[in-house]
């Protein structure tokens, strides 16, 4: 089933220019829809805990995001349905009451086909907007925002149903098409950097020339200290070593909420591999873990403990960009859907991403690369909390609830990973997660400190 994506230029050019920024709403909206394409409407509605959502509700709260924060700016705009405001509002308080997070499985109705259709009305909408050239340059740079909040929503829709299969005892893949390759034993190098001033994070968009979440900046100088930067992420046969070695029974490794969790939760392995540790469930369902692709589904407290354990440390966000920036992020965008020896056009060190649709963390194939797989893969854990950067200024109005009301107990990921759209991530790009959630494709990269 492929899933058609086109390669665009830099963002700002694409909300001056109307014909591709159209180019860019149809090809990401027409991914969500190709993602969806394999569940079946009882699929669409599972949720199978509160963290996640069900992929109704992902296609339903994306388009809400277009109807409300766009077409609703309009004073002819009239809602498709009012009721759904509620049942689709993630956490906006000041545009109106919400459903229960916990409770989105509970929904029902409106039906999957319903959803659909509320998708192409919205659709038929915005395109409208487009072609006509009606819409000022804020309501395009809302387009824009828009296009990249479903790019967020695709990966979760993919992980949300990854959770949700792995619960059933049948363990039924996603897709059972999925193609896999084993990895090459690459020996772990270190990339090291003395100490320096470096600029880190994104200037503030609509302003700057392409775009960036507002959490990404203001752009800043920051002191980066000596330190050296593994060649590559953890691999599965490293984490194994580390279970082996009663990693999940020494509570010296771990942080106190982190042995605590363990207690708690009864962890010994990372969150879908078996009692064995020989397979783990991916959205293909279950396969023999690959000794070499990096080891995923990690929380941060396991990955601090591992690092402990490895007699290094995780690195801190600053050391993670100043290092990657610069890095290209890949070529053109694969079109077909398939995982064949065709690799991103800046070599085949880089990591793979939604777009070459192998939705499961790949083994490098380059043995030499001083440092691999930067972007793609895993979501990479990093010891630097969720905190705003100096001069951080929220997004205007109700968009200003995206990104730093968050602020708080959570720590930074960085560079993407297997479900990650290509054209999505960039050096600055921050993601955030709460130190126990596990069920995204978050592994880690090793530092450590330099005299």
């Amino acid at each position: 089933m492929p899933i058609s994506l086109s390669s665009h230029g830099s963002h700002a050019a694409v909300a001056a220019d109307g014909h591709a920024l159209l180019d860019r709403y149809r090809a990401v909206r027409a991914t969500s829809v190709a993602l969806a394409a394999p569940l079946s409407p009882e699929d669409a509605m599972v949720q199978s805990m509160p963290d996640a959502s069900p992929a109704k509700w992902h296609l339903a709260h994306t388009t809400w995001f277009f109807e409300r924060f766009v077409l609703a700016q309009r004073p002819d705009h009239r809602a498709i349905d009012p009721a759904w405001d509620t049942l689709f509002n993630s956490y906006y308080n000041s545009v109106g009451p919400m459903h229960p997070r916990p409770q989105r499985g509970l929904l029902s109705r409106p039906e999957l086909a319903q959803v659909l259709d509320y998708r192409t009305r919205v659709d038929a909408s915005i395109e409208a907007l487009l072609q006509a050239g009606d819409g000022d340059d804020a309501l395009l740079q809302r387009i824009v925002l828009g296009t990249h909040h479903e790019q967020q929503h695709q990966e979760l829709l993919l992980t949300d149903i990854k959770h949700a299969l792995w619960c059933n005892p049948l363990r039924p893949g996603y897709r059972d098409d999925l193609p896999t390759r084993a990895g090459l034993s690459v020996p772990l190098r270190w990339s090291s950097t003395d100490e320096h001033l470096a600029e880190i994070g994104a200037a503030t968009w609509p302003a700057a020339a392409d775009f960036a979440f507002d959490n990404e900046s203001p752009r800043h100088r920051t002191l980066v200290p000596a330190h050296a930067l593994a060649s590559r992420p953890v691999s599965n046969a490293e984490f194994r070593a580390f279970i082996d070695d009663g990693g999940y029974r020494n509570h010296d490794l771990w942080l106190s909420d982190g042995w605590a969790t363990v207690a708690a939760q009864g962890w010994s392995r990372p969150l879908y591999w078996d009692d064995g540790l020989e397979r783990e469930f991916t959205l293909g369902g279950m396969r023999d873990i690959d000794p070499h692709a990096p080891v995923c589904h990690l929380s941060y407290f396991e990955a601090n403990a591992f690092a402990r354990w490895a007699g290094a440390r995780l690195p801190s966000e600053m050391e993670w960009e100043a290092q990657a920036a610069g890095k290209p992020v890949g070529g053109n965008l694969l079109a077909d859907c398939r995982l064949d020896d065709r690799r991103p056009d800046n070599g085949k060190h880089e990591g793979y991403f939604l777009d070459e649709c192998a939705l499961h963390p790949q083994g490098s194939m380059d043995a030499f690369a001083p440092l691999q797989q930067l972007f793609g893969d895993v979501w990479e854990w990093t010891s630097s909390a969720y905190s705003p950067y100096p001069g951080f200024r929220p997004m205007p109005g109700a968009l200003g609830e995206y990104n730093g009301k968050f602020m708080s107990g959570q720590w930074v990921l960085r560079g993407g990973s297997c479900a990650t759209p290509r054209r999505h991530v960039r050096a600055s790009y921050r993601n955030f997660f709460h130190p126990p959630d596990r069920w995204q494709f978050s592994g880690l990269r090793l530092a450590k400190d330099l005299p």
